[in-house]
C-alpha cells in the first residue's frame, strides 16, 4: 500500500523519542513533524537523517482507514492504547514513544 496524498497521520499522530532533524529531544504526540514540507511530504524521505523508526510504520489498510481523519484516528488510539503500559518510556504526558510501539496494533 502507498501513502495517501496529503494525509501525513504518521507524521503528526505518534510520539517518536528518536531525535530527529529539528527536534533534538523527539516529537510529542499529535505534533506535526518540522520535516513535512507544504503538500505534507517528508523532506528526510529515502535521506541517511531520517530516523528508522519512521521507516519502519508502514501504510496499512488498517492503520490508514479510507481518509486522512481515520488515520489520524486510529494513530492516536494506538497511542492512548499503548502508553499506559509502556510508562517506563513515557513522556511528561504519559505518552509512550513510537519507537516501542510501532509494531504493535490498537487492542479492542
Amino acid at each position: 500500500m502507498d501513502c495517501r496524498p496529503g494525509c501525513a497521520a504518521c507524521c503528526i499522530a505518534p510520539s517518536i523519542s528518536s531525535p530527529l532533524p529539528g527536534l533534538p529531544h523527539g516529537k510529542p504526540a499529535g505534533v506535526p513533524c518540522p520535516q513535512l514540507d507544504t503538500d505534507l511530504r517528508c523532506r528526510l524521505f529515502g535521506r541517511p537523517e531520517r530516523p528508522a523508526v519512521c521507516g519502519s510504520l508502514q501504510p496499512s489498510a488498517e492503520m490508514c482507514g479510507d481518509t486522512r481523519e481515520q488515520a489520524l484516528h486510529w494513530l492516536a488510539r494506538l497511542e492512548a492504547l499503548t502508553c499506559v503500559g509502556d510508562a517506563g518510556n513515557a513522556d511528561a504526558q504519559g505518552r509512550a514513544p513510537l519507537t516501542s510501539v510501532a509494531a504493535r496494533p490498537p487492542r479492542g
